[in-house]
């Protein structure tokens, strides 16, 4: 049997009768940590016992700290059958080592009984006078990293057994608050009385050590760093009857282009790699992706939610390789494997099926590359670049013997021919036509520039030059 005591608020009033009696006479009691108010007490009553606070001066990591302090309790339950195991607080209320300690128990078929003791959430609701209402959300500092944080309710972390730690939680504290957001090291001395230290997220690491301070809080504010729910709420004042005439307007269809539009403007921003514009655009994608949300909930269709549910599934899905048994050597099996999942997802029955799933509204060239890339996936492909060559100059001629021809559709068909020819040769060389056709259109850019710039100088226009002249200036431009 592996019995768990919580050591409660701090103080001895705080500590049931029975736990105080079950540890004058037991052996083989092991603390988490000593460093805690009442320990000196119980100490006084003659309770001997050992603690792992040299494993929080051995290991940094704090996943590692707790699995190690699960795995010796089950070695010494194993070695005396019978251990107690003493924590600060309640047990379960956020104490990593017990969650591990009680699935390790399950799996190895292992009694555990976890002892009643005051929670100090009692004890700090009633001290800090804490508006329960708002909702409170207690975080172990050993899972801090991991947490998802909420400025709209109370926080309470516990669990600061060293400066180690305290670190961590500046880190992920100062990604989500303002620095100078109001926090409180809580020292617990007595059951009645708390004292608070008041300090600010900027500051949490240059509080002074004090092995009776265990506890951060934070208040609910929620006048700080805007969050995901902050744009929901936004979006959703916008669509109201007091929102905005003209985003209550708009629907999943009129909203098509601002997406389009918004997409190819971060793409511009990683051309130019300017993080504080990649940062702006990527926001403006994202409430395109909010608005479209908000547009379904009203209609009744999907939400926010859906949304993030079906693309977490689907990463889950087709990351075997990650969240499941299959094993791959390199990226190139991950999207073969990728490929696969999603024919069998979408229920593709044939190739054909696959090129046809090829979004129609991508922009030509990229269609055209991907379609081409999934035919040469099958062997529908040259093993060179020269055969591809060779179709573009024959698609060329038969522009040439359709270009005079009053026959528009049959002109239009030998220059689409032509063009994707052209994508071939890219695919084949492993460019991205997309981004070559870019590069001629900001040259050509630059050299009509150079032929406007040379003409002013001479005193004309680009409508007052003749063709010869504009031609001479852009073989000059070649040179520049």
């Amino acid at each position: 049997m592996i019995r768990v005591i919580g050591l409660g608020p701090g103080s001895k009033q705080a500590l049931t009768l029975g736990a105080v009696d079950l540890l004058k006479n037991s052996e083989n009691i092991y603390f988490r940590t000593e460093n805690y108010p009442n320990v000196e007490y119980l100490k006084s009553l003659g309770v001997k016992f050992k603690s792992y606070d040299y494993l929080y001066q051995r290991l940094n990591n704090l996943d590692e700290i707790s699995e190690n302090i699960a795995k010796d309790l089950v070695d010494k339950h194993s070695e005396f059958k019978e251990i107690i195991y003493v924590v600060p607080g309640h047990p379960l209320e956020g104490d990593k080592t017990v969650k591990i300690l009680i699935d390790s128990c399950k799996e190895k078929n292992i009694d555990i009984e976890i002892l009643p003791t005051i929670s100090f959430i009692d004890t700090l609701v009633k001290n800090l006078k804490i508006d329960v209402s708002y909702g409170i959300k207690i975080i172990d500092s050993f899972d801090v990293k991991d947490s998802m944080l909420d400025k709209k309710i109370e926080t309470i972390i516990v669990g600061l057994y060293n400066k180690d730690i305290i670190s961590v939680i500046k880190t992920k504290l100062c990604g989500y608050y303002n620095d100078n957001t109001d926090i409180y090291f809580i020292k617990i001395s007595d059951e009645k009385k708390l004292e608070k230290v008041k300090s600010s997220i900027g500051e949490i690491d240059k509080q002074q050590d004090d092995k009776y301070i265990s506890v951060i809080y934070i208040p609910r504010c929620v006048d700080t760093i805007n969050d995901f729910q902050d744009l929901l709420d936004i979006m959703n004042t916008l669509r109201s009857e007091n929102g905005c005439p003209w985003d209550r307007e708009q629907t999943h269809k009129s909203l098509k282009r601002c997406l389009i539009e918004e997409c190819y403007e971060v793409l511009e921003a990683i051309d130019e790699m300017n993080y504080d514009k990649i940062t702006e655009e990527l926001g403006d994608v994202l409430l395109q992706v909010v608005f479209h949300a908000q547009i379904g909930k009203e209609e009744n269709h999907f939400n926010i939610n859906d949304v993030i549910k079906r693309i977490c599934n689907k990463l889950i899905e087709r990351h075997p390789h990650v969240f499941a048994k299959m094993n791959v050597s390199n990226a190139k099996e991950v999207l073969v494997n990728w490929d696969k999942i999603k024919k069998k997802e979408k229920g593709f029955k044939t190739y054909t099926d696959e090129l046809k799933h090829v979004a129609k509204n991508l922009p030509a060239l990229i269609r055209a590359d991907k379609v081409q890339n999934k035919a040469a996936k099958v062997g529908f492909d040259w093993d060179d670049v020269m055969p591809a060559i060779n179709k573009v100059l024959e698609e060329a001629d038969e522009v040439k013997e359709v270009y005079k021809s009053q026959n528009k559709e049959k002109i239009i068909e030998e220059v689409g021919d032509l063009i994707f020819s052209t994508v071939n040769i890219a695919r084949l060389l492993d460019i991205d036509p997309e981004h070559a056709l870019n590069y001629t259109i900001d040259k050509f850019i630059r050299r009509f520039q150079y032929i406007e710039r040379k003409g002013s100088e001479k005193g004309k226009n680009l409508k007052q030059m003749s063709l010869k002249e504009m031609d001479e200036l852009w073989e000059k431009s070649k040179l520049q």
